[in-house]
């Protein structure tokens, strides 16, 4: 995306869990890391404007979830925290947005970073906040794209996702489930799962182990985590269709791993995700294990520790799938086999 005027391009990680859009800011009056790009400078753009701590946008902060403070300028100080030791703390301010030439946004909000921390970031600059709330990109930009936006993750680095706006060019072939009204007034984007299958045959999980915590949708976290006793089932169901393999020990939060050593070809039973409105999403075969080498392959689904911890449908998962999202309608979408 650009950002300022002159415009300055920024790689960021886009997140549907996350609604504020930040950036390394300089002079980086905290601590900045490395990124890939130049640090957006503001006083090097024409538009870029500090938000005032008296400004209702400011008082609006902390009802987002996010700290608010206030500079020995006046000018509005914002402080966010990821679980993954990511945090930004820094200015909001108002600047000149584009996406595309013909897609350009003025006064967007944003956070103009100056204290930042973000080790999974891969370089990038900070976050494109894609969730719900009052700052998120989403609800910014919906008098053009109307609150629709999908993007599609790559099953291999041999293919290219992508990142679009808007409901025009949706693919064909898309099907919707309906948000779950459990996260409504959140900044989440929740989801009904009602089932998941193992080798083509449901497993008829009981489905108050999905309700009791609900599931969210996340661009930004890798792993599928699982309540307790669905993580059980799938992996005793996974594990009786791979007993040609020896076992390998746990990687991480990975606990069910497999040996594929002196293997030319390895044969793994399939995966689908049912959900509410008879979805079924059958999970791209590169999307089930994660190879951290040859010899400790993992089924990439993960464990929750407690029944009531919210269960997330990872980025891994979502691979070769172009995921709608329709705030506007309340429902989201799968097309399958659209940046393979």
């Amino acid at each position: 995306m650009g950002l300022g005027l002159p415009k300055t391009e920024l790689s960021l990680v886009f997140d549907t869990a996350s609604q504020l859009t930040w950036t390394q800011c300089e002079p980086c009056a905290g601590y900045c890391y490395d990124q890939k790009e130049p640090i957006f400078d503001p006083s090097e753009s024409s538009s870029y404007t500090n938000i005032q701590c008296s400004s209702a946008t400011c008082k609006q902060i902390s009802s987002e979830g996010m700290r608010r403070g206030c500079s020995s300028s006046s000018t509005c100080v914002y402080g966010v925290t990821y679980s993954n030791t990511t945090f930004s703390v820094g200015f909001m301010a108002k600047e000149t947005l584009t996406i595309t030439r013909s897609d350009v946004f003025q006064l967007f909000i944003f956070g103009c970073g100056q204290r930042n921390n973000f080790p999974n970031g891969g370089s990038a600059a900070g976050v494109l906040g894609l969730g719900r709330g009052w700052f998120s990109l989403v609800s910014q930009t919906a008098n053009k794209y109307h609150k629709v936006f999908s993007y599609c993750l790559p099953p291999s680095d041999r293919s290219t996702g992508y990142l679009r706006f808007g409901d025009k060019n949706l693919p064909s072939s898309v099907q919707f489930t309906p948000m779950s009204n459990s996260f409504q007034g959140t900044h989440y984007y929740g989801l009904d799962i009602v089932d998941i299958g193992v080798g083509g045959e449901r497993l008829s999980i009981d489905r108050s182990v999905f309700t009791t915590s609900g599931t969210v949708i996340d661009s930004a976290s890798l792993i599928t985590r699982l309540p307790p006793a669905a993580y059980s089932r799938v992996r005793r169901a996974f594990e009786v269709r791979m007993t040609k393999y020896p076992r390998a020990p746990a990687f991480e939060s990975l606990g069910t791993c497999f040996d594929f050593s002196g293997n030319t070809s390895v044969v793994m039973p399939t995966i689908s995700l049912y959900f509410e409105g008879g979805l079924e999403m059958p999970i791209d075969a590169r999307g089930i294990l994660y190879v951290n080498k040859i010899s400790q392959a993992c089924l990439a689904f993960a464990k929750n520790s407690d029944d009531s911890d919210v269960m997330i449908l990872g980025n891994f998962q979502q691979k070769g799938y172009e995921v709608v999202y329709d705030d506007a309608n309340g429902r989201v979408g799968f097309a399958p086999g659209r940046c393979s």
